[in-house]
């Protein structure tokens, strides 16, 4: 609603009796002048919006407070921020504070004692119990000048009551200060840590809390014990003042920079948070369950051995490298070279390493590393020595190689490392072949290992272009795609490059009007192996897809948040992407998506072949059939569709119950299971599985049948590759084993129908002959039979049992044991032990002599009680007078 356009949002303010009332402080756009910058009011719930307080381009509005007691008292904290590759902006002449006592009509700036001239960032906060009592963080140019002011004359006259820097260290981040809802005197400031005071803000103490970098904090207004605090790391509550919070991992907001995999089964993803850990996480299963840290830190790059995939080498800011050995419990850093860069500028360090520096293996020789600082670095002893293999590949401007941050303070993290090498890939297909790009503009390439490099930077890249990553073609030497952005110099085109001559020539294959927004800048564009133009784009607000070699892009978010995409892997036959705040997401099974051609999208049916899948105890898509099919055309009342799984001899083994098929694209999923074996639907079976069993690896086939068309695809279930010591000869074993557990068990509900419905018939006639006045011999004989009935029920079932934990209390009977050693055939994935053919020999022994005791009944008693009724003359249907 309103505000539409590419501006940072500092605080919204609602006037409390009038929803519709509502106050944004724009901070505007920081990577440039904005004219959006200042104070807005809107009078009708955010439809429409009106500046109320503009000073220029450069300062914006970071901070807004109102007068609980009277909500047209509006104090403004105003700043002037930017924000460049290689610096900070931090302060300006025209910042400071300012307040309205209309609702906004008219502003003044507050002085009487605040600091002037070059101020930097500034946080408010009024007293609610004594709106009078007003308290200000701002940072001066001057640092004698800054620290937290106190007025109490509502902003007349002000006076320091605190220069700590312990509040105002890289004032440009924090700078948040707080009042107490029932204290007057009570005031918290937050800053790397959480901090709070009882006496104006002249002395604090610090609350400990779950993570550090803390932003900001809401108090309930009834009862201050109750308080939400924000950091880096999420958010968290506190019910008792901030002695104890709730956890901050109930929340997936992490913000991922890179996104690797490796090669287990199933493949683990990996990526470094912000303000946390590195992390690693199952694709499959569940997720909280499976999730650790493997070194580095919270930025950067992540590379696991191929092979070994315990060891890891995790990348963090100034130039950290770690390697973990986690089998072996061990990590050691492997710096290529361990200099300190706090405070130092970039024309002063040896290497420069950025915040965000790759980490790669090379394709051909798992010993041979590569990291990049300027240089590119090649270790061939798993860091222990480094070796640099090429020229500073960067454009070495010097004058943006000063100590980031200006005018007042300087911040020199690693983020604001400019002109180093920010992209680095050896193609898979040509050994030594090296591709670097550089976050100031530059493109090279070495196509002899790094002897010689040649400058390839296309001619309509952007000056000073972030080149952000490289995508190279696994089956077409010369074939690149690159990614590269400048929205940190204000410039938020979408740029993506290919090249087909080892970067002699470039297209640019977004113009901003094909699919990809002028305003949506581009991270990464990866190609899909198995088709060739497939190209996935991940921007600042989302995915997008090209079937024609970026000619053309469409959206691509399916059920993606609109989130920015960090970074994305076609591995397997998944889409792997990380996001700036919403973790990791996976679009699973995309083997469809090479297949589709435009000429499909007509009236055809088109069954899709299936990706392969696996027989494997993994929970998840991996062990699960995706069959999709394409209609096109609207299904009739008429038309029958009908999608069946077939075994290698044509056999049907799965048939889709109830196919509801509609116009265009269709998926069913099948979990490789044969059709279960039949039981009583009431029956009360304990602790045990009654489903199909599974499918043997081997050649499958799927069969979509539409009227007359008939359409079949083949695909392939496979072993799990971890089952070493398993064949397929012992799962067909098992396999075997279980049809026949399952024959049994159906076997002896079989009985008890057939032994329920004989005693309902003899009851039912009993019952019906002594109504009508026949011989009482009817109706001795017919409890004698139901009586042997009953003993024959008892030992197959346990009729006791009417719910799941009856069996609990009432014996289990055979039809229980022999599903109990179904299930027990089920979870072997193996050939059977010993104990489970043992076993299914003792219940087959006693379900034969079950059906010997039936078979008697019939030969014997039912007949008896057959002919006793046909000497008594009993008809078959008997009308009672």
């Amino acid at each position: 609603m309103g505000l539409d356009t590419e501006v940072q949002i500092g605080k919204i303010q609602i006037h409390p009796d009038d929803p519709d009332l509502v106050y944004a402080a724009v901070l505007g756009n920081i990577f440039g002048p904005s004219p959006e910058r200042g104070v807005y009011r809107s009078r009708d719930g955010g439809e429409n919006w009106d500046k109320v307080l503009f000073i220029n381009d450069k300062t914006g509005c970071i901070d807004l407070v109102m007068d609980s007691t009277n909500p047209r008292i509006i104090y403004a904290g105003m700043w002037q921020a930017e924000r460049k590759p290689w610096t900070i902006i931090d302060g300006g002449k025209d910042g400071g504070v300012y307040k309205t006592t209309n609702g906004g009509d008219t502003w003044k700036q507050l002085k009487g004692g605040l600091p002037t001239g070059i101020v930097g960032r500034v946080g408010v906060a009024v007293s609610p119990v004594n709106p009078e009592r007003v308290w200000v963080i701002q940072e001066s140019i001057d640092e004698k000048k800054g620290g937290i002011f106190m007025s109490e004359d509502a902003g007349k006259n002000w006076k320091r009551v605190n220069r700590g820097h312990n509040f105002r260290q890289r004032a440009w981040y924090y700078s948040r200060i707080f009042a107490d809802p029932k204290a007057e005197h009570t005031v918290y400031v937050l800053n790397t840590g959480f901090y709070k005071s009882l006496n104006d803000g002249k002395e604090f103490e610090k609350i400990r809390n779950p993570h550090g970098d803390n932003h900001c904090l809401w108090i309930n207004p009834k009862n201050p014990d109750i308080m939400i605090q924000s950091n880096d790391g999420g958010a968290n509550v506190s019910f008792n003042g901030g002695k104890s919070w709730s956890t901050q991992m109930n929340q997936p907001t992490a913000e991922i920079y890179r996104v690797t995999v490796d090669n287990q089964f199933p493949y683990r993803v990996y990526g470094d948070q912000q303000d946390n850990s590195s992390i690693s996480i199952s694709s499959q299963g569940r997720p909280n369950q499976y999730f650790y840290s493997v070194g580095g830190g919270e930025s950067g790059h992540i590379a696991v051995d191929p092979r070994n995939p315990d060891v890891i080498y995790a990348g963090k800011y100034i130039g950290i490298l770690t390697r973990l050995d986690r089998k072996n419990g061990h990590e050691k850093g492997i710096n290529a070279y361990p200099e300190l860069h706090d405070g130092i500028a970039g024309r002063d360090l040896k290497y420069r390493f950025q915040w965000n520096f790759p980490i790669r293996f090379s394709p051909y020789d798992p010993k041979v590393l590569y990291i990049t600082s300027n240089y590119v670095h090649r270790s061939i002893d798993e860091g222990q020595t480094w070796k640099v293999i090429s020229p500073d590949l960067t454009q070495n401007i010097d004058a943006y190689l000063g100590r980031a941050g200006e005018p007042i303070q300087h911040d020199c993290t690693g983020v604001e490392t400019y002109c180093t090498i920010f992209a680095f890939e050896e193609s898979p297909l040509e050994k030594g072949v090296l591709w670097a790009g550089s976050d100031d503009g530059l493109v090279h390439v070495s196509r002899d290992d790094g002897k010689n490099w040649e400058n390839i930077t296309p001619k309509n890249m952007p000056k000073e272009g972030t080149v952000n990553m490289f995508d190279i073609s696994a089956k077409y030497p010369g074939r690149v795609f690159m990614a590269v952005y400048k929205y940190r110099d204000n410039d938020f085109k979408p740029y993506i490059f290919r090249t087909e001559n080892y970067g002699k020539s470039w297209d640019l294959l977004t113009d901003g009007n094909n699919g990809i927004p002028d305003d949506y800048f581009v991270r990464v564009v990866r190609e899909d192996p198995n088709r060739k133009g497939l190209l996935y784009a991940g921007t600042e607000f989302g995915m997008f897809i090209s079937f024609n070699d970026g000619k053309h892009w469409q959206k691509f978010q399916l059920n993606l948040p609109i989130t920015p995409i960090t970074d994305m892997m076609v591995f397997q036959k998944d889409l792997v992407v990380s996001t700036q705040g919403r973790a990791f997401w996976i679009l699973d099974d995309i083997s469809l998506i090479p297949q589709f051609k435009k000429e499909q999208a007509g009236k055809n049916t088109v069954l899709f072949k299936p990706e392969n899948t696996y027989r494997t105890q993994v929970r998840g898509t991996l062990s699960r059939l995706s069959v999709y099919f394409y209609l096109g055309e609207k299904i009739e009342k008429s038309d029958s569709i009908k999608v069946e799984i077939l075994d290698r001899e044509d056999k049907v083994i799965y048939t889709f119950d109830k196919v509801k098929a509609e116009k265009g694209l269709n998926n069913l999923t099948w979990d490789l299971t044969y059709k279960a074996p039949e039981k009583i639907k009431e029956a009360v079976i304990s602790l045990s599985y009654t489903r199909g069993p599974k499918a043997v690896p081997g050649t499958y086939k799927v069969k979509l049948t539409k009227g007359e068309d008939t359409q079949i695809q083949s695909f392939e279930v496979l072993k799990d590759p971890r089952w070493k010591t398993i064949s397929v000869n012992d799962l067909q074993e098992q396999f075997d084993l279980q049809v026949k557990a399952g024959e049994k068990f159906a076997l002896s509900h079989k009985l008890i129908k057939k032994v329920r419905d004989i005693r309902e018939q003899v009851k039912n006639i009993s019952s019906r002959a002594g109504k009508a006045g026949f011989s009482k011999d009817i109706k001795t004989a017919a409890e004698k039979l139901e009586k042997k009935l009953d003993s024959l029920e008892e030992d197959l079932i346990q009729t006791k049992n009417e719910s799941d934990q009856d069996p609990i209390n009432y014996q289990v009977k055979l039809d229980n044991q022999l599903a109990y050693l179904y299930s027990a055939v089920h979870s072997q994935d193996s050939k059977p032990t010993q104990a489970i053919f043992d076993r299914f020999k003792d219940l087959n022994e006693q379900l034969t002599k079950a059906e010997v005791i039936f078979k008697s009944l019939l030969e014997n008693e039912i007949k008896d009680f057959e002919k006793l009724l046909v000497e008594n003359d009993i008809p078959r249907i008997i009308i009672n007078n």
